[in-house]
């Protein structure tokens, strides 16, 4: 029996010793990591897990959300909100020490040089005036890329969310832009700038134009839901009987559409 006690009593003091080892290891995951060479406000709010790189500056008014990471040589300046799981890389800054406010949701990339949160470019703007800045979440901001704040206290410069925005785009003051857009590389918005169609698009196909236009399938969308090639084909020759007829055609839309049912 003194063997059996003896046995419950080593197996006992093993789990306790396991589970001490794991909430260490967990507490090390939410410990946040600061590098001696950053400067960092005794102000600032950061959260569980994040990581600061080496020469980052981060502002008294700051809040740096849990599991962030800001590699070396970034700042998050002024009234800056950066919400959970945000990757800064080299180079970006975010925010400015000007009245008004930048708020960035969860899980976006900023990429290295980025300047996003900073003062406009409109000569209307009045010193001293409160401007805004509001992102939504997993957004990829690439590098080199402007997004501005607004030129006025009553207005905000909004992104929405899943975005990809590629390098050295502009994003000027009082731009509206959604959610779930690419532009690509050099894309320039001047300020006050709202990203939307007048009209509906059908599903998986592309519009262009001012005013926009039909011009085509949208065929990367396709393959990417799970289309197979065949059914791809088939969509391509309705797309062409519906919406490209013979120049002669005497038939109405309604007519070349009920001929496809």
């Amino acid at each position: 029996m003194a063997a059996a006690a003896a046995t419950r009593a080593a197996r006992r003091l093993l789990v306790a010793s396991r589970s001490a080892s794991e909430g260490a290891a967990r507490e090390a995951t939410r410990r946040s990591f600061i590098h001696p060479a950053a400067v960092v406000h005794p102000d600032a709010v950061i959260g569980q897990g994040v990581s600061i790189g080496p020469f980052c500056t981060v502002g008294a008014s700051a809040r740096i959300g849990d599991a962030c990471q800001l590699q070396a040589g970034s700042h998050v300046m002024g009234d800056t909100e950066l919400g959970e799981r945000c990757v800064v890389l080299t180079g970006a800054i975010l925010g400015s020490d000007i009245p008004g406010q930048t708020i960035i949701g969860e899980n976006n990339v900023i990429g290295h040089h980025a300047v996003v949160g900073v003062k406009c470019q409109d000569l209307k703007y009045k010193s001293g005036d409160e401007c805004f800045l509001q992102i939504g979440n997993n957004n990829e901001i690439r590098e080199y890329c402007s997004i501005h704040r607004s030129s006025k206290s009553c207005d905000c410069t909004v992104i929405g969310d899943n975005n990809l925005i590629m390098g050295s785009c502009h994003i000027a003051h009082d731009c509206r832009i959604g959610s779930n857009n690419i532009f690509a590389n050099n894309t320039l918005f001047a300020g006050h700038v709202v990203v939307e169609i007048a009209q509906d698009v059908p599903r998986y196909m592309m519009v262009a134009g001012d005013r926009a236009e039909l011009r085509g399938l949208n065929l990367e969308g396709l393959k990417r839901n799970g289309f197979s090639d065949q059914e791809v084909r088939m969509l391509r020759k309705a797309y062409q009987k519906v919406f490209m007829p013979a120049i002669d055609s005497q038939s109405s839309f309604d007519d070349r559409l009920a001929e496809l049912s």
